[in-house]
């Protein structure tokens, strides 16, 4: 049982960075400017996953993680992965066994139409979330997009393949 006269430990919980970089240091910025800085310099810090995907800055995101616990000694930081870390490291062949979910994609693949995908060279070989928009998503060029699944074509630039698995192409 712990020790009543322990300091309680503030905790935070952080999720769905996304590839976001600049989210993510503005979000830590108001962190340290809302709390009290010894309830922050002591927290614990919680990330829900979700580091990967959609931003532009996904490697930029997990160095700035990895550098926490050094910058942050007092604090306690968890890292757990979520469901993009474990979509990537399947389609990188981390994870062993299947990890195909192809009625799930099939359920995409057959909407095609509506979704607007890119259609443009390589498509062939690009996973299914990577093609959602059809080309890179600009309201202020007017540039139409019919798509309704997030913004994820910033995945390819961030870390140099698609989430997830192939599987769609197979679908056909």
């Amino acid at each position: 049982m712990a020790d009543p006269s322990d300091k309680l430990r503030t905790v935070i919980c952080l999720g769905d960075i996304h590839g976001y970089l600049t989210k993510l240091l503005n979000l830590w910025s108001n962190l340290q400017s809302q709390i009290d800085p010894d309830s922050f310099n002591t927290a614990t810090i919680i990330f829900l996953g979700d580091y990967c995907d959609r931003g532009p800055d996904t490697r930029k995101v997990i160095d700035f993680l990895i550098s926490l616990p050094k910058r942050y000694p007092n604090q306690k930081h968890v890292f757990l992965s979520g469901n993009h870390e474990f979509a990537f490291a399947g389609f990188i062949g981390v994870l062993e066994g299947e990890f195909e979910a192809k009625e799930t994609w099939k359920e995409y693949a057959d909407n095609e139409e509506i979704e607007g995908w890119y259609k443009g060279e390589g498509y062939e070989k690009m996973h299914l979330q990577g093609r959602i928009w059809g080309g890179w998503f600009d309201v202020a060029q007017g540039i139409d997009c019919k798509g309704s699944i997030f913004d994820a074509a910033p995945t390819f630039g961030s870390y140099g393949v698609s989430h997830g698995s192939s599987v769609v192409n197979t679908l056909r």
